[in-house]
């Protein structure tokens, strides 16, 4: 059992990559949240194109972003740091100047905007924590990658937040709001490229020995794609339910995202040091017994009455939420861990992979299970997250 690490604020700065880095990430953030949530408006208000035909570029964009995950390990793996991220901005940048260029009812412009947001949404987390990986070492790395996610989740929510105020602009708004999102991607692609980290390459291990990306991160990608369908239950699955199922007011799921990023920004850093004092194995198996748990609080929550249903899913969110930051605090600084130096970057865009793919398939899972009622959905979260964080536990270090 290891002592609690204590991190300064500046200290934990400094791990993070420094000032201009975490302005870096601040202003990326802002302008995601600007974007993102609004995308699909984007190509059906602005593009005037179908909404099945714009969910289905989004996803093909999200999807082909996966394939360049190996390429991009192998950057990383080369020593490439702060240019990768750099990069992964500026594609954005170029997404969003494709978006504007688009002209209305032209489907192949707006899915190759998808495309290139969707690379550089995907390149951004492994080049991320490679670059923290780089400048901090054991758990006050662990503490930086989670100060990153809590800046990152303050800066979509205050981009998201200022990109609903002007919605009321329609169309021209939307063009507004994509083309700050594009300068915010320069401006943040500038910053990370000048701070000028480099990593020297690590030296592969003698031939014969068994050290590869693989056989070390074991059960962990497979895993992650399940313990990943939590980042989607605030956002997809709790608004279905309440109100499509429950038929409460729109209010409800509204409350519920706000209260979870407003959680993660405030108890991440906090959670992840408390945390350090036990193994990274345990608290991301741990993670998903909360996880498995807050699942079959929403089994109950669901069967009561009208009334007290809402609010008793709302109070079973904030459990959800603390499994949220305990598995994001632990499953991306087990990879940093467990992965050999020579293969860092390999290793982190193979996770990388598992959370996309987790990410982009489980809408579709969690909206063919809702319609079979409140047991199968939630039900089969629960037992698929449980076996999960089993095979987590089970496996040695």
């Amino acid at each position: 059992m290891a002592t609690i690490t204590r991190i300064q604020p500046r200290a934990l700065v400094r791990a993070s990559g420094g000032p201009r880095y975490a302005v870096a990430l601040a202003v990326d953030a802002l302008g995601t949240g600007l974007l993102r949530p609004f995308l699909l408006l984007y190509g059906v208000t602005a593009l005037r194109l179908s909404a099945p035909v714009t969910g289905t570029a989004m996803t093909v964009g999200i999807v082909m972003g996966l394939v360049c995950m190996p390429a991009v390990g192998r950057w990383l793996d080369r020593g490439a740091r702060s240019t990768v991220v750099a990069a992964s901005m500026l594609v954005r940048t170029l997404g969003v100047a494709l978006l504007l260029a688009a002209p209305a009812g032209h489907v192949w412009p707006f899915a190759a905007a998808a495309l290139f947001l969707g690379i550089g949404n995907q390149a951004w987390p492994a080049a991320h924590a490679a670059l923290v990986a780089t400048v901090a070492h054991g758990r006050e790395r662990d503490a930086a990658l989670a100060g990153g996610r809590a800046l990152r989740n303050a800066g979509l929510g205050a981009g998201a937040l200022l990109a609903t105020a002007c919605l009321t602009g329609g169309a021209s708004a939307l063009q507004a709001l994509a083309a700050v999102t594009g300068l915010a991607y320069l401006a943040a692609a500038a910053l990370a490229w000048s701070v000028h980290l480099r990593a020297r390459p690590a030296a592969a291990p003698a031939e014969g020995t068994d050290a590869g990306p693989a056989p070390r991160m074991g059960v962990l990608p497979a895993a992650n794609v399940i313990y990943v369908f939590c980042l989607n239950v605030p956002e997809v699955a709790l608004p279905l339910v309440l109100v499509t199922r429950m038929h409460a007011s729109p209010v409800w799921p509204a409350a519920i995202f706000v209260a979870n990023t407003v959680l993660v920004v405030t108890l991440q850093v906090p959670v992840t040091v408390l945390t350090s004092r036990f193994s990274r194995r345990a608290v991301l198996a741990l993670s998903g017994v909360v996880l498995t748990a807050s699942y079959l609080g929403f089994l109950a929550a669901t069967s009561l009455g009208h009334g007290w249903g809402a609010p008793a899913v709302a109070a079973v969110s904030v459990v959800c939420t603390i499994g949220e930051i305990i598995y994001a605090g632990s499953a991306t600084a087990l990879v940093t861990a467990l992965a050999p130096a020579h293969v860092l970057g390999r290793a982190l865009a193979r996770f990388q992979l598992s959370t996309g793919f987790g990410l982009a398939v489980s809408p579709a899972v969690i909206t063919a299970l809702a319609p079979h009622g409140s047991a199968v959905l939630w039900g089969g979260l629960a037992a698929a997250t449980l076996l999960s964080a089993s095979a987590v536990a089970a496996e040695k270090d």
